[in-house]
Formats: C-alpha cells, structure tokens, sequence
C-alpha cells in the first residue's frame, strides 16, 4: 500500500518536507522488506534523521543526525541497547530541550536535567498526540 494511503496522523499535522520524508523511505523499505512494522520503522527512523516531535506534529531540527543513541547505532547493536526517545531529540542541547519544554509548557522544566527533559517532552508529546488524534 502506497505511503500516502497510511501517513500517520502526526505527519498528518507536520510540513509537507516531513511527510515526503517519510513516505519515500517508507515506500523504498516496502520494496525492500515488504509491508508492515519494518517498513514503518525505516521511515520513522529517516524521519527523526531531520526532524524532531513536538506536541502533535514534527519539526524540522537545526541540524541533520541521530536522534538518540539507539539510532546512531546500526544494525544488531541497535535493537539491543536503551529504546529510542520517541522522536524528542536527545541529542540536541539542553537549551534547545529547555525551549521545546517551554513551548509544551511542561512544569518543573527548570530543575530538570537533560535526561528529564526529554523524558517530559515524550511524555508530553505522548499528551498532545493523543489529545489530537481524539478531537
């Protein structure tokens, strides 16, 4: 089934770039893997190569690379660390988690480390998917 015939909700409400993204890698990994998880699981990981999700939708990030550090692993080691950061971007600065947290209006931002704030950002992303997917 074509990629444009089953866009996740969330790339639903992201820019067209995002949904392009996707659906290209996805439909390259169905020819290659055939349809299902795997193929959904290729193209999120491109994906969350150049964007990150905040609230409901992605977003274009700063700069292009791994998201956490399951995805800057390749292959086995990869499905046999830590899982992966639900498409926050872990790797970016604690300013820049600070700011998506802001954005959120997630409580307690300010005396949170790094690994709590993207922990809170997934949480509520988590919040804000479900809330639009429900409306």
């Amino acid at each position: 089934m074509p990629a444009k015939d089953e866009i996740p909700s969330t790339l639903k409400r992201s820019s067209a770039k995002a949904q392009e993204t996707w659906a290209k890698t996805h439909d390259s990994a169905v020819e290659e893997y055939g349809e299902g998880e795997r193929a959904h699981r290729t193209a999120f990981a491109s994906l969350k190569h150049s964007f990150e999700k905040v609230g409901d939708h992605w977003e274009a990030k700063d700069h292009k690379g791994p998201s956490d550090d399951q995805a800057a692993r390749s292959g086995r080691s990869a499905r046999m660390g830590s899982g992966t950061a639900g498409g926050v971007d872990a790797n970016a600065s604690k300013k820049h988690l600070y700011e998506i947290a802001t954005r959120l209006q997630i409580r307690g931002r300010s005396a949170m480390s790094k690994h709590e704030l993207v922990e809170a950002i997934q949480k509520a992303n988590d919040r804000e998917t479900t809330k639009s997917r429900s409306s």
